[in-house]
């Protein structure tokens, strides 16, 4: 008999958690195994502020878990028995493939669920089992010559004598937004996302976001959904923006990436489907992957190659005052520089494994992903917050990118990427479904 991954973790959970004695019940269905679990997440939430995102179920489960007080290791206790439950139902057959893809994925919430617990009441796991165990995924790992030959490659592009990291940062400041025109630039950036976005996906007529900008914080930027198709979007000022990432918070953050995520996910899986357990978002979760991997990979599903290059020369260098016949010059240096970003896997897996301290993260950080000290120390400040989360960007976009593309969305085939992108936003679909995981 073979097992498939959910069916493998889920003998194993119940192997480990042998004080668990009650059998599971055969009245009980999917739909009250999900609202149990959604009264899980919002009591862990009473424990750990940043455990869930967005919540638009009933009011009252909120109060229940407030007044209810459950600790930590009741939690723990009741989500083992309800994985249990889950457990024991089959996993529906049909010839719709989403109701199946439902039972996998609430059975690995609730895994996902029991580990932030353990990891809250005290227990440890190295980076990488902690991001299995969350994510449901396990970033690659490369030794510093993969990240030194990505270096010699921009070492040659950037003029001057120096330290690369200083030439750098010299090259960088031509390309700042200043504070006066931040606002101009980023709506200028969330429009054409959103046009690019509405001519390819269909969202609600009402569906809408609000903008604040917003100082210390560990993040560049972030949605807060707030249910009915509503964000609030903000933008973190309290380092330099520079230019390219107007277009990759817009897109991000808003169209076609968190905002249009949260809002397909709220109208095809909660409303329209019923189901309860996407009325929250645990940040801690295996969506968390599905999320950051789409949002990012939405930048270049909106705006591939030329059409990136163009929306930036044309409007958002004129907006910001810059120099817009350098925009292929900066393009090139940023794509070495996006090559990188394992770094930060790195720098995080050594860190949160023990073998480096925070002074030592951040130098690696500043040696290796080419941030500036602030930016490093800023960086290790996420960590110590977000932890393994950080694989979701980069192994996310990978792993999005490898799926859509499996499947015809192709740079050459934009109408197939966006189908294949939209369905992918619908399916309660797990990061270990988007590809062969190690």
């Amino acid at each position: 008999m073979s097992f498939t991954r959910p069916m493998l973790a889920l003998a194993l959970v119940m192997l480990a958690v042998g004080c668990v004695t009650q059998t599971a019940d055969p009245e009980i269905d999917m739909d009250q195994l999900a609202e149990s679990y959604v009264k899980f997440v919002l009591a862990v939430g009473q424990h750990d502020q940043d455990f869930f995102d967005a919540y638009f179920g009933p009011e009252s489960w909120k109060t229940e878990a407030r007044d209810s007080a459950l600790s930590l290791s009741e939690i723990g206790e009741r989500a083992r028995q309800t994985l249990v439950d889950l457990g024991a139902l089959a996993p529906p057959v049909g010839e719709d493939e989403i109701e199946a893809l439902r039972h996998g994925h609430l059975i690995r919430s609730l895994e996902s669920l029991i580990a932030r617990v353990d990891l809250l009441s005290g227990g440890t796991m190295t980076f990488d089992e902690e991001s299995r165990a969350l994510y449901d995924a396990v970033a690659p790992s490369y030794d510093e010559a993969h990240f030194e030959e990505i270096l010699s490659r921009l070492d040659e592009l950037l003029p001057g004598e120096g330290p690369l990291i200083e030439r750098y940062e010299t090259f960088k400041r031509d390309f700042i937004i200043p504070a006066d025109r931040l606002d101009a630039v980023f709506s200028a950036a969330i429009d054409a996302c959103r046009e690019q976005t509405l001519a390819r996906l269909e969202l609600p007529a009402d569906e809408s976001f609000t903008v604040e900008y917003v100082t210390g914080k560990s993040w560049s930027g972030y949605n807060w959904y707030q249910g009915a198709y509503r964000s609030l979007i903000q933008v973190n000022t309290d380092l330099p923006i520079y230019i390219d990432r107007a277009l990759d918070l817009a897109c991000h953050e808003g169209y076609p990436g968190h905002h249009v995520y949260s809002i397909v996910v709220e109208r095809d899986l909660f409303r329209q489907r019923g189901w309860i357990e996407f009325s929250v978002y645990p940040l801690f979760s295996p969506r968390s992957l599905i999320a950051e991997g789409t949002a990012n990979f939405g930048i270049e599903v909106a705006f591939p190659g030329e059409e990136r290059l163009e929306l930036e020369r044309q409007v958002l260098f004129p907006l910001a005052g810059l120099d817009p016949d350098r925009t292929a010059e900066f393009a090139k240096v940023q794509e070495i520089v996006k090559q990188l970003g394992y770094a930060g896997n790195e720098a995080a897996r050594r860190y949160l494994d023990g073998e480096i301290g925070p002074a030592e993260a951040a130098a690696w950080l500043s040696r290796f992903a080419m941030m500036p000290p602030d930016r490093a120390v800023q960086r290790v400040g996420f960590i110590d917050q977000y932890r393994s989360y950080v694989i979701n960007y980069n192994l996310g976009q990978d792993l999005v990118r490898q799926y859509v593309e499996a499947r015809g969305g192709t740079a050459e085939n934009p109408d197939r990427r966006w189908r294949e992108f939209g369905a992918l936003l619908s399916s309660p679909r797990l990061p270990s479904g988007l590809g062969e995981q190690g």
